[in-house]
């Protein structure tokens, strides 16, 4: 396990970062051990769409997807590389407005016989969640540390502690409770996001239904 915690993580805020856009706008990010970019996409039953080179590319695809409808978006742009954690290969999904890493259904059959982990934010709203799933079972989920669900919900207290999250009560104020969710999840995959590792990565992508009212 690596020794992440949320000062690892202060580029999220920087006002160059690409990644301001995912916060405004709302995101998630999944990760899964041992799957490929285009089986997570096929797990989910994206609609291939090629590929994007880097953040920039992505976040403009996902602008002209949103554009294209009158209204309401009925779906929503995936994109998936390969990142390299603890066990292995990880497969790394990022959307923006979407929902792939919070729908039960897919977070079941992504983790199957694996790990995945997946936090999000919905933008302006002050919502923002965390999911762990082993083997197909949700394993511990929040959207405030201390109000944790799941089949193991205090499993990882000891972790959150140490990444600069409270599961007994508020934070400290100088601490970046997103920043600490992300050191969460290194601390659960190996893979350290970093700015360069999102910008310069070459996303798979796909077109995701958005799920029926």
């Amino acid at each position: 396990m690596t020794s992440s915690t949320a000062a690892d993580y202060g580029w999220l805020r920087s006002s160059s970062s690409l990644f301001g856009y995912a916060l405004e706008v709302g995101y998630t990010l999944t990760l899964v051990r041992g799957v490929s970019p285009a089986d997570l996409l096929g797990l989910v039953g994206a609609e291939p769409r090629g590929a994007c080179e880097g953040l920039n590319e992505l976040i403009e695809q996902h602008e002209v997807l949103l554009h294209g409808y009158d209204d309401w978006p009925e779906s929503f742009l995936v994109g998936a590389f390969t990142a390299r954690g603890e066990g292995g290969d990880w497969a790394l999904a990022l959307e923006f407005g979407g929902d792939l890493g919070t729908r039960p259904c897919f977070m079941e059959a992504l983790s199957a016989g694996t790990r995945a982990v997946s936090h999000s934010s919905n933008g302006g709203k002050p919502m923002h969640f965390f999911h762990w799933y082993e083997n197909g079972e949700l394993r511990t989920t929040f959207e405030w540390p201390a109000d944790r669900t799941g089949s193991t919900p205090d499993e990882l207290n000891a972790v959150m502690t140490e990444v600069g999250l409270n599961p007994t009560g508020d934070e400290a104020p100088d601490v970046d409770r997103k920043a600490a969710v992300f050191a969460l999840a290194e601390r659960l995959t190996g893979v350290r996001v970093t700015e360069e590792l999102l910008t310069e990565a070459e996303y798979r992508t796909g077109e995701v239904p958005e799920e029926p009212a």
